[in-house]
């Protein structure tokens, strides 16, 4: 395939649409490593029927949905808009409330509310986090870490520097300690994500814009190409993620 049609390919799936946080549009076309814990499993294991359950920016309430907590013990906060019209037509009519926030680690609602706060991939507020659970409440997260596909965004962007570089494991759990939260759990990783065809790389770089600032197809065009070339020869382009989990537990007041 010659350089201009791939050219056009990849600008289609720049073009691409996407809701919540829903890739199955590269279904197929990519594979992440396993990590070596299972979150919902942990949330699960810590989760009972009676808990005040919150999940914070939920996104499009996928995995929430996942968990079936009594939905009239279920909270989420959301702070993108498209995401916030998207669960008040699927979770408000089930129950579920919705806090809306203008910043994805802020929780706008009363003090110790909540018996468990989970957060997937979404920003901490420790000194909210404490404020809204309830004594010995639990907090649950799975974080990105600021090592996150890093080798890959320098590559396509050179210029490239972590956004969020103390989000690590070791920072953040200090961070809850000094809060007064006892570190029940804490797990890290460094899995690797695999792309089979650049389209899928250039879609996944366009949503995550933080990583990749600046992308885009006519811009990055040689790096993709040079990309693609690698594909053919060893199958995928291969980047390594960043992921950490903790579970602290709200002990003082």
């Amino acid at each position: 395939m010659d350089k201009h049609t791939l050219k056009k390919l990849w600008q289609q799936e720049e073009q691409a649409d996407f809701h919540g946080w829903d890739f199955s549009h590269l279904r197929g076309r990519w594979k992440s490593e396993n990590l070596p814990w299972n979150y919902r499993e942990i949330v699960l294991a810590h989760l009972n029927p009676n808990d005040q359950l919150l999940d914070m920016g939920t996104g499009g309430g996928e995995f929430l949905l996942s968990l079936h907590h009594p939905y009239q013990k279920t909270s989420v906060t959301e702070a993108w808009p498209p995401n916030v019209q998207l669960i008040e037509k699927h979770l408000e009519p089930l129950g579920i409330h919705i806090y809306k926030s203008d910043h994805e680690a802020d929780i706008p609602c009363q003090d110790h509310v909540f018996d468990i706060i989970i957060n997937q991939h979404t920003g901490i507020n420790v000194r909210d986090i404490k404020r809204t659970l309830k004594p010995n409440g639990l907090f649950i997260t799975k974080q990105v870490g600021a090592d996150n596909n890093y080798n890959l965004s320098k590559l396509l962007i050179p210029e490239y520097q972590r956004p969020y570089p103390h989000n690590t494991l070791k920072q953040v759990a200090r961070d809850f300690e000094i809060a007064g939260f006892e570190i029940e759990q804490h797990y890290e990783s460094f899995p690797y994500l695999r792309f089979y065809d650049v389209g899928a790389l250039v879609y996944y770089a366009k949503i995550i814009s933080w990583e990749f600032p600046g992308f885009s197809v006519e811009r990055c065009f040689d790096t993709l190409y040079f990309l693609h070339k690698q594909i053919e020869q060893q199958g995928y382009v291969q980047t390594n993620e960043h992921r950490f989990l903790i579970v602290a537990r709200n002990h003082k007041n």
